[in-house]
């Protein structure tokens, strides 16, 4: 296999047949040694959250693909910690899609003096830059397209989607008496045109409480399966 990526969490490889192969890696974003799915680069390593992720990843776009939701998703390999996906086009060089349910972490630094921490939110979509550099910088619709990373239309589709996705994954954690307080999503394009999503769903991509109690990634994981 030819490694094409090496990222923050994960390893990316071109495969024979065309296809890709993502390999999960037990890094995580934070800061200090502190989890935070907002931050812009890896703050920490847990073992075993790289096939947690994964096992997590496999679960939503299983249940995506049922309900006809375009992912890359193929298949996945919990054992080898990898997942066959179909080839996507990133938009520009890194997009990251956040969508919120709470007002916490960069989103209630940001905001502080206009709303109170833990207020609820309308599943509200933001996106910003992957950049470490630049502090993976907010991008509104209108910058997008201005920048020519996407097109109004695709912005609508990437929203719509994001928002679909985020509620079925809300309403599965719900079902454990898990709260989701925000997830990060990327999307790309897939060989026909069509906005897809790409790269995973998994703990170390969301904030979830319990009792309002923050759950980490790893206990996350396991209070989910069991």
């Amino acid at each position: 296999m030819e490694k094409v990526y090496q990222g923050k969490t994960k390893n990316v490889y071109k495969l024979e047949n065309g296809n890709f192969l993502l390999e999960f890696k037990d890094d995580c974003t934070g800061k200090d040694g502190v989890f935070d799915p907002g931050e812009n680069s890896v703050g920490l390593t847990i073992e075993g959250i790289g096939k947690a992720n994964l096992k997590m990843s496999e679960y939503f776009f299983e249940i995506l693909n049922k309900q006809g939701v375009k992912t890359h998703y193929i298949s996945a390999d919990l054992e080898k910690g990898t997942m066959e996906v179909v080839p996507a086009k990133p938009f520009g060089k890194g997009l990251e899609v956040i969508c919120r349910f709470k007002a916490v972490g960069s989103f209630y630094r940001r905001y502080v003096q206009y709303i109170k921490e833990a207020a609820d939110l309308p599943a509200y979509v933001e996106t910003t830059f992957k950049n470490d550099e630049l502090g993976d910088p907010l991008v509104t619709k209108d910058g997008l397209v201005v920048l020519g990373v996407m097109t109004a239309e695709q912005y609508d589709s990437m929203k719509e989607r994001t928002q679909k996705i985020s509620e079925v994954v809300k309403e599965e954690l719900a079902k454990k008496g898990l709260d989701l307080y925000d997830i990060k999503f990327e999307f790309g394009i897939d060989s026909n045109g069509e906005v897809i999503l790409i790269d995973e769903i998994a703990s170390g991509n969301m904030r979830v409480y319990k009792d309002g109690v923050y759950v980490n990634p790893m206990d996350l994981t396991e209070m989910f399966f069991a």
